[in-house]
Parts: structure tokens; C-alpha cells; sequence
């Protein structure tokens, strides 16, 4: 079975849990028989794994005009593409592996993030789509959230090969409700077009059924995952808990980006009211955000600036760092469609306190889970954790052998079944 799979970000370049899932997706598929991944970025680094699958990048991808003016063409693009120009020449583009283009119109260039001209770089994506689906030869699409749902439209109108969207986000979850009428429309348009929609959570199922109005029966819940750890930062964490054996302060941790679908402000609202009982507690808020400076100002406006940490932006070896750091980890997400952190940090041995509003309360359930807004319920349960040493202990190890279940085989085991339903 041949996938053609449209992404936006992969390890190790990554600025949030899309490309930790895109990696975790297409791992625990590519351990299926007979499967074969093609997986497509804006722009790749060039240190991506592809020991399991291929990569194409887009923004190496010859593209070749025809029947349009030349010099039209370089009027019109310049050094980006406005988003009328797709619909002028969609009908126009086309590949030839034997013909690449010399000049600076062989390939159409991407930052590989979310630049200001996001959309510009979206609908960019999308015509390069069209060109790769003319080229490759697969069963069945896959486009992961709506940066790349165009290109997965595009992909079927060329090729007539089913299309699965995979919903990690909804922009209900990012903007507390206060939605972008652009992104839902792309978002509405993938779904319409999409023959399936996987969504990350039962949460997020529901916000696409009611938000989106699309079928249940083609809505179908596919949580996500953790991949095992490798040996060598089992050591790392082994070790630097070690040397922590003897300190008396604790460490809550929150980690994740800082915009308000995470709900930051709830972190710091409950370590205030922890504060009053304890100060042998110590607060690191890792991660970056728009909402930093506000998080900064409230911690000095309640007057713990002196317990509080922010270390900024961890990825990689840096996320198992802090992990291996803490005692305690906390998720206070507002709308989280599923949450990938926590299972990570149960990984490394740190009990958890989760909003019961983020999709992988679904799945877990040696954690504490709370109310996101429950302010005074999110500290009674970090005090008890840094203090209950038969409650700290219990959740670390029940907690670990739990997650130690929940793996991307068996999620790729999932996704194959799904597969292979929409192709037969």
C-alpha cells in the first residue's frame, strides 16, 4: 500500500506537537506490511529520518509552466505567490521527469514555518501538491491539519485517489472560540472534500460534528501516541534524577507553547495559592509564546517572581531534560484536542495533573485531571504531589506502565485498517 502524506513540520525541526505526531504517525505506520510513505514538507533540512519512508520537499520540487507568458509569470510571482494566481494557472501546471526548468521559476521557495505570508505559503503548497500527485504513484492521501488540506484537495482532484485529513487542532481549540472565518473556511473545506476524517480525540470528534457539520460516519476518533524512549535518555533522566536524590525544593513544571488555548494564566493563578501553604516549591513555565511577557508580569504581580522560572523554547533532548528535572508536571490546556506532553513526562517518571477539557484524559487515567479554570482543585493536587510521598510514588510508576502501552504501532495498526477499508 503506497501513501502520499502531506505535512507541515517533521522532527528534529519542530515548533509544537504536529511534527512530533507527523513523526509518531508515519513510525507506527511504516511497521505495517507492505507500506510505502511518501511524506511531503515546505521545506526539509536535510537531517530528517528517512530510514522508513521518503521525504519530498516542496521546496525542491521543479514545477514547469505551460502555455503561460514567461515574463507574466515573473510579474506576477516575484518572490511569492498571491493567492489568485493558483486558481489562474492550476490548469496549467503539470510534471515532466525528464524536463527541469534552469531559471529561478524551477521551483517555488518555502520558509518551512509559519511566516507572516502563511497563507501565501499554503496556497504555494497546494500547486507544488498538484505537481507531486502527477508524479508519484499511491493508493491513498493523507493530509495532516489545515495548513495541508488544500494540497490534499488538490492531490484528489488530480489523481481521484481517496483523501484522509487528519484533524490535530481545530481553530476552536486555538483562539478560545474567537475563530478566524479564514482558517475555518480552509478548515470546512478539507472536511467537505476529506472521504475520512481522523480527528486526535473523541473531544475534537465533536467539535468537528457540531462546528463543521460534517457526517459522523466519516468522523472517526485515532488518539495519538508516545514512542518509546531511546536507552540513552532513559540514562540521561536516570542520571540527573539521581543527583536530584538529596534537594529538598520540588519542581513544577509546565511546558508548552504560551497562548491561551494552553491556559498559562491557570499555571500561575494555582502555584500563587501553593505558595501561600509552602515555599520549598519551585515553578518553571518552559516554552515560548505570545502570551510570555503577561505570564512574567503576573508572576511578579503576585509577588513570586522569585520562585518562578522560564527557561523559554525546549526541543529535543531539552524537553527530556526539564522532565528529568521535575516533580511534578501540569497541562491546565483550555481546549487541548489531544496533548502529547504528558504522556511524555509520565515517560520519564513525573505524575501528571491534566484539564479534563484535553482529549488525552480520554486515555489516561493514572494522572490527576481537574477543571482547566479550578484554580484552587490544580494546587490541592500539586501540594499533594510534592508533599504525599506514597501519592508521588504510586502515580510515578502506574503512571509510566500505563503510557508504556499507549504506542504509535498501534495507532499506525489503526490507521493501515482505515487504509485499507477506503481503498477496498
Amino acid at each position: 500500500m503506497k501513501v502520499l502524506m502531506f505535512g507541515w513540520e517533521f522532527p528534529p525541526h519542530i515548533l509544537g506537537g504536529l511534527g512530533t505526531a507527523s513523526y509518531g504517525i508515519t513510525k507506527g505506520l511504516a511497521a505495517q506490511p507492505d507500506m510505502h510513505i511518501t511524506f511531503c514538507l515546505p521545506k526539509p533540512w536535510g537531517d530528517e529520518d528517512k530510514s522508513f519512508m521518503n521525504i519530498i520537499g516542496l521546496s525542491e520540487t521543479p514545477i514547469v509552466w505551460r502555455d503561460v507568458n514567461p515574463d507574466y509569470l515573473r510579474e506576477r510571482l516575484g518572490t511569492k505567490m498571491d493567492p489568485q494566481l493558483y486558481y489562474d494557472l492550476r490548469d496549467h501546471i503539470y510534471a515532466d521527469f525528464n524536463y527541469r526548468l534552469t531559471d529561478d521559476l524551477g521551483c517555488i521557495g518555502f520558509s518551512g514555518r509559519y511566516p507572516e505570508n502563511l497563507q501565501d505559503e499554503i496556497n504555494n503548497y497546494s500547486i507544488v501538491a498538484g505537481v507531486i500527485a502527477r508524479q508519484q504513484e499511491f493508493d491513498i492521501i493523507h493530509a495532516h491539519d489545515w495548513l495541508t488540506y488544500p494540497a490534499g484537495i488538490h492531490a484528489k482532484n488530480v489523481s481521484g485517489k481517496p483523501l484522509v485529513i487528519h484533524v490535530h487542532a481545530t481553530d476552536f481549540d486555538r483562539s478560545r472560540g474567537q475563530v478566524n472565518p479564514t482558517v475555518y473556511g480552509i478548515e470546512k473545506d478539507g472536511m467537505d472534500h476529506a472521504d475520512c476524517i481522523m480527528c486526535v480525540s473523541e473531544l475534537t470528534r465533536q467539535t468537528v460534528i457540531n462546528h463543521y457539520h460534517q457526517d459522523p460516519a466519516k468522523c472517526i476518533t485515532m488518539h495519538n501516541a508516545v514512542y518509546p524512549l531511546s536507552q540513552d535518555i532513559l540514562d540521561m533522566v536516570a542520571e540527573r534524577r539521581k543527583q536530584r536524590t538529596n534537594k529538598k525544593e520540588k519542581v513544577v513544571t509546565f511546558l508548552g507553547r504560551i497562548t491561551m488555548q494552553k491556559g498559562p494564566e491557570y499555571f500561575v493563578e494555582a502555584a500563587a495559592l501553593v505558595l501561600r501553604r509552602t515555599q520549598n516549591i519551585r515553578f518553571c513555565m518552559a516554552g515560548s509564546g505570545d502570551m510570555m511577557n503577561d505570564m512574567i508580569n503576573m508572576a511578579a504581580a503576585r509577588g513570586i517572581a522569585d520562585r518562578f522560572h522560564f527557561p523559554g523554547f525546549m526541543r529535543g533532548k531539552q524537553v527530556y531534560e526539564a522532565f528529568a528535572d521535575s516533580d511534578v508536571y501540569v497541562m491546565p490546556s483550555v481546549s487541548e484536542p489531544f496533548g502529547i506532553s504528558p504522556l511524555e513526562a509520565m515517560q520519564c517518571g513525573v505524575p501528571s495533573i491534566i484539564s479534563k477539557q484535553s482529549g488525552c484524559a480520554e486515555i489516561l487515567d493514572k494522572c490527576i485531571k481537574t477543571d482547566y479554570w479550578d484554580i484552587n482543585a490544580m494546587a490541592d493536587a500539586m501540594y499533594s504531589l510534592c508533599t504525599n510521598e506514597s501519592l508521588h510514588e504510586y502515580l510515578k510508576v502506574e503512571g509510566k506502565n500505563e503510557v508504556d502501552q499507549i504506542t504509535w504501532e498501534k495507532v499506525g495498526k489503526k490507521i493501515y485498517d482505515v487504509y485499507s477499508q477506503l481503498i477496498h
